[in-house]
């Protein structure tokens, strides 16, 4: 595959990746939490993420093909096959894989979304579209893993954002149950083949056969899952029942590695092997700074309530099956769907008036309950939301962002918020809204972000970074507070840490270590320090930005967290670094952290009796 037909491929690529995203809000409208069509709704906006992936190889092949010189067409003819970039056929064939992927998962999203008939066969075509959605997954992840992305230029960010839907995408696989892997690896492999790809996918002959008439799910046997992965994997009938028919008699005659599967057990159910199933359950590696742990469970804090003093409570769930009404009498809580839709329809309305009042009401209701929470978004509420973020009347503006974090506190309307594209909005709002409303616009970003996949969206949207920083610099105290969360909570992708530093987050962070303790921001400024200096960008700018005698003024002055926190960067800064590590020597680290090993808390000590075994070993140099 050459260098324009791997610009092709990746603009075919690129274009069902924009047909996929384009079915999220119709995806959205039809989901129900944990439904079917609620893991297609994940899928597709996983599939979306990947648009700056095809970009890089689509630009990588123009420029490969743009650098061969220019010949007369004589000679072109004649050398066109040497003359233009072409990566290995291994390379090339993972990009033919990762089209048919894509398509297959377009495919079994189109199936996903078609209206359900209640009857006598509709849970039988509901598990039928559940095994072809876990086969596109399983089918995705497996090609992503398999394309070299030293031979496509791909960045190292954008490296890392594949990683991370691969990650995503092994947790959708092993949720759904491990039974189906060994089957649908035995038919990917006959679907290579069978339609007629370059890589031909070589058998072992070592290891048990597969019959067609085991049972693998309880519901469906081989041939059944067969042909559920055929209708998804090619273009017509006629190629189905063909593709089907190839593929069934093959099954017969299939070896799998030994190395791919333990053993088959009484149930006829396939179990994989420990290595296999923990490279699926493998969780990725994060340690969460101690000041954005829950204080109970010591995990990060996940769907908070922003109250109206800026903090951030963790969920509670109204026990009582009640809410109280402004005029004090109780009903019950199931939500008024008749009055929300009227309101849904007024936030609609010609009048600025009703706009506003409906928009108010909304914000309240949002703010109330999880069942509010639920019947606003089925009412149609957040597309209407996120349109009124671009009005011009200030209070509407600020109460529709508004609605939209309370109503992002129930997690599956996250999903809904951001494919309904909510987050250009809602920067422009962080930019240009009133105080009241950027403070919200930022604690509606951290609540969008506690979803992986948002990390990605949010930090790759422009502006995203410049408008938290500017708020971080100078807004509200609490918009201060607002800005440093959703910064924090973004900087956990690796991905976010360089835009965030070329977005000017030191500065900011600098001014607030210099600030006096009453203002209580150096907290919050040391945290996301300690983000950052985790990425090599990071630690290089914050070094730079002079940091490091600011961090010993806080070693010697500090309050018992400052002290712990400074001390945790500096030793991130240090290692691996002499320079720096001379550098605290020279300004007087030495005491401050030999106080600190003594008597700080449990961790200070532990970082600060690091950094001293460090200008120990230095000085022994």
């Amino acid at each position: 595959m050459a260098a324009p037909e791997i610009r092709t491929t990746a603009e075919a690529m690129l274009t069902l990746v924009h047909e996929v995203a384009a079915m999220g809000p119709v995806l959205a409208a039809a989901s129900a939490p944990g439904s079917l069509g609620a893991s297609c709704l994940r899928l597709s906006r996983k599939i979306s993420l990947l648009s700056h992936f095809l970009e890089e190889i689509r630009d990588f092949a123009a420029r490969s093909d743009d650098a061969m010189p220019s010949l007369p067409p004589s000679e072109a003819a004649c050398s066109s096959s040497s003359s233009s970039y072409s990566p290995p056929v291994d390379a090339s064939s993972c990009l033919a894989d990762l089209l048919m992927a894509l398509e297959a998962a377009k495919k079994c999203l189109l199936l996903g979304r078609r209206p359900r008939q209640v009857n006598a066969s509709s849970d039988l075509v509901e598990k039928n579209i559940d095994i072809q959605f876990q086969y596109v997954t399983w089918q995705l992840e497996k090609v992503l893993g398999k394309i070299p992305y030293e031979n496509f230029g791909i960045s190292d960010e954008v490296q890392e954002q594949v990683e991370l839907i691969r990650a995503q995408l092994r947790r959708a696989t092993v949720k759904s149950g491990t039974t189906n892997l060994k089957v649908f690896s035995e038919i990917y492999d006959m679907l290579s083949q069978t339609c007629g790809k370059e890589l031909k996918l070589q058998r072992t002959s070592s290891s048990p056969e597969l019959h067609i008439d085991d049972t693998v799910d309880g519901d469906h046997d081989f041939k059944d899952i067969v042909m559920l992965v055929a209708e998804v994997n090619v273009k017509s009938n006629h190629d189905m029942d063909n593709i089907t028919s190839d593929m069934t008699a093959g099954l017969n005659k299939a070896r799998i590695a030994d190395s791919f599967i333990s053993a088959v057990n009484d149930d006829n159910q396939i179990n994989l092997t420990s290595p296999m199933l923990e490279e699926f359950k493998r969780p990725d590696p994060l340690e969460i700074p101690e000041d954005f742990r829950c204080p109970i469970s010591l995990e990060l804090m996940k769907d908070p309530v922003i109250v109206s003093t800026g903090q951030v409570e963790q969920p509670r769930r109204i026990v009582s099956g009640w809410i109280r009404k402004s005029d004090g009498t109780f009903h019950e809580f199931t939500g008024d769907r008749v009055a929300i839709e009227v309101l849904v329809r007024n936030i609609s309305s010609r009048s600025l008036e009703d706009q506003r009042s409906a928009a108010a009401e909304l914000r309240s209701l949002a703010k109330r309950s999880t069942d509010n929470r639920i019947l606003i978004a089925e009412a149609g509420a957040i597309p209407v939301l996120v349109k009124l973020l671009s009005a011009d009347d200030h209070k509407i503006q600020e109460h529709a962002v508004t609605a939209l974090l309370n109503l992002s506190i129930y997690e599956h309307n996250k999903e809904l918020i951001v494919l309904a594209g909510a987050i250009g909005p809602i920067i422009q709002v962080l930019r240009g809204g009133s105080m009241e409303a950027r403070e919200n616009a930022a604690a509606a970003i951290f609540s969008l972000s506690l979803i992986d996949d948002n990390k990605i969206t949010i930090g790759s949207t422009p502006g995203a970074f410049d408008a938290l920083i500017e708020l971080l610099y100078s807004g509200s105290h609490r918009g201060k507070k607002d800005a440093a969360t959703a910064l924090f909570n973004l900087c956990i992708y690796q991905g976010n840490k360089a835009r965030a530093i070329r977005a000017g987050i030191l500065s900011p962070l600098l001014k607030m270590l210099q600030e006096p303790l009453s203002n209580g921001m150096i907290d919050e400024a040391l945290t996301i320090l300690s983000v950052l200096v985790s990425h090599q960008e990071g630690k290089m700018a914050t070094a730079r930005a002079n940091t490091i005698p600011l961090l010993i003024d806080l070693l010697r002055t500090g309050q018992p967290r400052n002290k712990e926190n400074a001390a945790a960067i500096l030793l991130a800064l240090c290692k691996k670094d002499n320079e720096n590590l001379a550098c605290i020597g020279r300004l007087g680290a030495l005491i401050p952290l030999t106080e600190l090993a003594k008597s700080g808390t449990d961790r200070a000590k532990r970082k600060a009796t690091s950094l001293l075994e460090h200008l120990c070993k230095l000085q022994m140099l």
